[in-house]
């Protein structure tokens, strides 16, 4: 409906006028310009209810308490960072304001970028915790490594356009949220090598390849298929940082 030029409030008016089972329902939708619908049907389960603002709704039912969804909205408001950061502090005072009467099990959360290329990179984070004693501690923990990851993507892409300065600067960004994975190590390492600078990619490949020395061996394959320079002597010298000292 929204796609063929109606408002969230149209939309959302037509849909609950062919619902028989509106009264159960409880939906939000934001319209390209930032209008916002939302309905809680009377027969959700209490306490249900929604509070919409400037380009965002947050609605919740089966909670605790009626005080849930003003606290979502008013972290939403005032918290500082990205949308990610914004959607967890919405979650953590949801939680912080009694949360679910059911106690607490799982968690999600999707972010699309703001313009579509029809690729799988439009999906900025989608990360979802199925089944945790602690839901949001860990979905935070994930959000964490998908950014890290975001910034491992955009090193990426930025060694592809010659850019070598801002792949760096990505690569360290990753490296600083996810400190021990060993793979924001390597391919940190393998970008320093197809910059030259070797000298400054060993103490890399010699973490990662402490942590698991399967990167070690990978390192002669990558180089068969372009991905370093296929040189035997370069090649010992980067396997060599797996038992130097």
């Amino acid at each position: 409906l929204m796609r063929s030029g109606k408002s969230a409030s149209e939309s959302l008016a037509a849909l609950l006028a062919a619902d028989g089972g509106r009264d159960v329902r409880q939906v939000a939708m934001i319209d390209a310009q930032g209008r916002v619908a939302a309905h809680t049907g009377e027969k959700n389960i209490a306490a249900a209810g929604h509070v919409t603002g400037s380009n965002y709704s947050a609605q919740a039912n089966m909670m605790l308490n009626d005080k849930v969804w003003p606290a979502m909205a008013r972290a939403f408001e005032g918290a500082k960072g990205d949308l990610a950061d914004r959607l967890l502090a919405a979650l953590d005072a949801a939680q912080a304001a009694g949360g679910d009467i059911r106690g607490k099990q799982s968690a999600a959360l999707i972010v699309v970028a703001a313009k579509a290329s029809g690729g799988p990179s439009d999906r900025v984070f989608d990360v979802r915790v199925d089944d945790s004693a602690e839901p949001l501690k860990e979905l935070r923990r994930l959000v964490k490594v998908q950014r890290a990851y975001n910034f491992m993507n955009a090193g990426d892409q930025a060694m592809e356009a010659k850019d070598n300065e801002g792949a760096l600067a990505s690569y360290r960004a990753a490296s600083r949220l996810f400190p021990g994975n060993a793979e924001m190590m390597y391919w940190h390492a393998v970008a320093l090598v197809n910059m030259g600078r070797v000298e400054e990619s060993l103490p890399l490949f010699r973490r990662a390849f402490a942590i698991n020395r399967n990167w070690a061996t990978l390192t002669r394959r990558i180089a068969k298929v372009g991905l370093l320079p296929d040189d035997a002597k370069l090649l010992d010298r980067i396997v060599g940082a797996a038992v130097s000292r």
